[in-house]
């Protein structure tokens, strides 16, 4: 592959050639993000081909806590994690875990991820993160509309719990963000959370109900009738790992593990991949794999009725089609890390004491890295070897959240309309 020239960024990508005979979009990562910019460019007439290794929503897209999460721009690293992250580290409930072998290789990482913890990134990070949640059920029912994904969103509100009303106080900080977003709730009194959630124990006595909010009620599915809506619409799909991505001046060249694809311009949606293709294009946003766990409960009952978020564990229970999902914690691993038991047993533990009397038919556990930056921003935006490739990766915990409006401001991006959101923060080539 030659060198390729790094320059600085623009803020314009060449518009998409909607000839019938033009190449094609080659959108990189057939996740929930990359689905959703495929689906989008195809619905506006532009020939696209869709590349993943694996197939539609075989990774974090499958394995997310399925809540369209509005609410979720609070950072993870907001000012008092300096003082919380030692007692998350060593408390058995803690929903933080180092693996001490990967913390050379993660050490520059982490020091720029605690640097960024403080009051005024979180206001920011909270405020340019915002636009991208905030209608996040409309987003994706307009997505879906017309395919059969629609039938695995379902509007609800989503609860969160704490042990007592002081907890709830000492979050302060991230309510009054949200508040400041325009965001309103309900308090829950014990009664009132007892009302709304009969199965709940007594170690949670009061909560939060947030309106205007979704679950995805089977999110691996979801992903695959949006593959397959985009198939109908006259998408390509390949099944290969995409190595590098090479522009010039005509196009891009895609060396894959067979057959070099040749395309018009180029999407990379690879998630926590996604990185060793940007970079060599001129990204600057350090990225790290960080490990997610869920644990399904097939046939489960006794569980909870709505999508519940347990604030001192960091974990939610999340009622989907024929299962409750257990997801969340954090780890920090590796991109090809093994599955740890620690944070699988803590979700075991979270549900029982928040749910004694669920009972199930069976646990499936599952694994997969996400996409996390070191400023708690996405990487959104043409990168600056080439006004033909774009970046649409780096979303954390709000990936599922935040697919589909990224879907569209990529469309936009990409057929010369005007993005209705600023993408300066997203750029690919801020140092993060």
């Amino acid at each position: 592959m030659r060198r390729l020239e790094v320059g600085a960024i623009t803020a314009s990508a060449v518009p998409v050639d909607f000839a019938p005979d033009a190449p094609p979009v080659a959108v990189i990562g057939a996740g929930i993000v990359g689905v959703a910019v495929a689906l989008s460019l195809r619905r506006r007439g532009v020939p696209v081909v869709l590349i993943d290794r694996e197939g539609p929503g075989a990774g974090a897209s499958h394995g997310n806590g399925g809540i369209l999460a509005r609410c979720a721009f609070i950072p993870v690293n907001t000012p008092d994690l300096w003082r919380t992250a030692p007692g998350m580290l060593l408390s058995r409930d803690g929903p933080l875990f180092v693996r001490g072998a990967a913390l050379p290789r993660l050490a520059p990482w982490l020091w720029r991820f605690l640097a960024n913890a403080t009051r005024g990134r979180a206001e920011t990070v909270a405020r340019q993160t915002a636009p991208l949640l905030l209608d996040s059920l409309d987003q994706h029912l307009a997505l879906a509309e017309g395919t059969p994904a629609a039938r695995f969103i379902r509007p609800t509100d989503y609860l969160y719990l704490y042990r007592d009303r002081a907890g709830y106080e000492a979050d302060r900080f991230s309510w009054t963000l949200r508040r400041q977003a325009g965001m309103t709730w309900t308090e829950l009194d014990e009664a009132a959370l007892r009302a709304r959630e009969p199965d709940l124990s007594g170690a949670r006595r009061f909560g939060v109900a947030l309106p205007d909010h979704g679950v995805i009620t089977d999110p691996g599915a979801h992903v695959a009738a949006l593959a397959e809506a985009f198939a109908d619409a006259g998408g390509q799909s390949v099944r290969a790992r995409v190595r590098a991505v090479e522009p010039d001046d005509g196009g891009v060249t895609l060396h894959t593990d067979g057959a070099d694809i040749r395309a018009g311009h180029a999407v990379i949606a690879a998630g926590a991949w996604s990185d060793a293709l940007a970079r060599p294009l001129g990204a600057r946003v350090r990225l790290e794999a960080e490990s997610g766990y869920h644990v399904d409960l097939a046939g489960a009952n006794g569980g909870p009725r709505h999508p519940v978020m347990d604030a001192a564990r960091k974990m939610v229970v999340v009622p989907m089609e024929g299962r409750v999902r257990l997801a969340g914690l954090v780890e920090f691993a590796g991109l090809d890390a093994a599955p740890a038991r620690a944070p699988t047993e803590l979700l075991h533990r979270g549900v029982a004491d928040l749910f004694p009397a669920l009972r199930h038919d069976g646990a499936t556990p599952w694994t997969g890295p996400r996409p996390a930056t070191t400023d708690s921003l996405p990487v959104i935006g043409v990168l600056p070897a080439s006004a033909r490739v774009v970046a649409a990766y780096g979303h954390q915990h709000v990936g599922l959240t935040a697919a589909a409006r990224t879907g569209r401001m990529v469309t936009d991006l990409l057929t010369g309309r005007p993005v209705d959101i600023d993408l300066a923060p997203f750029r690919p080539d801020r140092r993060g």
